[in-house]
C-alpha cells in the first residue's frame, strides 16, 4: 500500500499553526495544528468535542457555508482538519478560523448539537476547555498569512 500524504509530513518539525495539507480538485484540506505533535500535551476529548461542535456550527452559518466541506478533529488529538472549496481564498480561510476562535471565546448558553438524539457522545463536552483551545489557537494564528501555510521541509 502507498503511504498517505499526511503520514509523510515530519511531525517532529511540525509546530502549531494552519497549513495546507492537500488539494484535491476544488477541495483544500487545511491542517489546523493546535499543539505540538508528540509533545506530551494533547487536546482532551471533552474540549475537542465542544470545539468541533462550535467550529462546525459557526463556519456553516457564515456567507461561506456552501463552500465548507468538513470540520473534524485529528485522531491524534493535536488539531483539526478543515476542508473547503477552493473558492475560499487562503486569506479568507485563515480569517474564518480566527473568527471561529472569537465566536467560541464569546459563546454562552447551550452547546449546539448536544442533545442525546443529536450527538453520539452527548455527555462528553467542556466549554471551558474549548474556550482555552480557542484562546491558544487565536494567539497562534495572530498575524498568520498564506505564505506560512506550507509545511517545513
Amino acid at each position: 500500500m502507498q503511504t498517505i500524504k499526511s503520514f509523510t509530513v515530519n511531525h517532529d518539525k511540525l509546530k502549531p499553526g494552519m497549513y495546507v495539507s492537500r488539494i484535491d480538485g476544488d477541495c483544500i484540506t487545511y491542517d489546523i495544528r493546535m499543539v505540538v505533535p508528540n509533545g506530551g500535551v494533547y487536546l482532551e476529548n471533552d474540549g475537542l468535542h465542544t470545539f468541533e461542535h462550535l467550529f462546525a456550527t459557526y463556519v456553516r452559518n457564515t456567507p461561506f457555508s456552501d463552500r465548507i466541506i468538513y470540520v473534524g478533529p485529528m485522531g491524534c488529538r493535536t488539531g483539526f482538519y478543515f476542508i473547503t472549496r477552493d473558492s475560499i481564498s487562503a486569506e479568507d480561510a485563515i480569517r474564518l478560523v480566527q473568527e471561529t476562535c472569537d465566536f467560541i471565546l464569546g459563546f454562552t448558553g447551550e452547546i449546539p448539537g448536544t442533545k442525546r438524539w443529536e450527538c453520539g457522545n452527548y455527555l462528553d463536552h467542556s466549554l471551558p476547555k474549548a474556550k482555552q483551545y480557542a484562546e491558544n489557537l487565536k494567539e497562534t494564528l495572530s498575524g498568520w498569512t498564506p505564505d506560512r501555510m506550507q509545511y517545513e521541509a
